[in-house]
């Protein structure tokens, strides 16, 4: 399937696939006239990546990371997996546990304010 289609299908852009692309993260096939082709596997992979960046992945972690999953939410696979991977993985999910906590506090304050402003008002 063309780009139009892969995006549609995986809930981005035709923008966003040239930028994964552009960043190694994935590699379409070429029709003869140069089109970019792509197959269910990429739309998995593309998912993949989707999922990644939104749970605040940088590309160059997950550039390191997509040869170690085998399918989409699936078994990992450890062929690859050096201690310096690890090292960054470590320290990114220590960010992200740091990321959640502070979004759970605003969270949490956001709902005590609603609740103050319920108690004292008619909305």
């Amino acid at each position: 399937m063309r780009i139009g289609e892969a995006a549609q299908r995986t809930g981005t852009t035709a923008r966003l696939l040239r930028y994964y692309e552009q960043q190694g993260l994935i590699l379409p096939g070429r029709s003869e006239n140069g089109y970019r082709e792509y197959d269910e596997n990429a739309l998995g992979r593309i998912v993949q990546i989707r999922d990644l960046l939104q749970a605040g992945l940088p590309t160059r972690l997950i550039r390191q990371v997509l040869p170690c999953i085998s399918t989409p939410h699936s078994s990992i696979r450890f062929s690859g997996l050096t201690l310096e991977m690890v090292a960054l993985l470590e320290a990114e999910r220590v960010r992200l546990t740091a990321r959640i906590d502070c979004l759970t506090r605003n969270r949490d304050e956001i709902a005590n304010y609603l609740a103050a402003l319920r108690e004292n008002t008619d909305v």
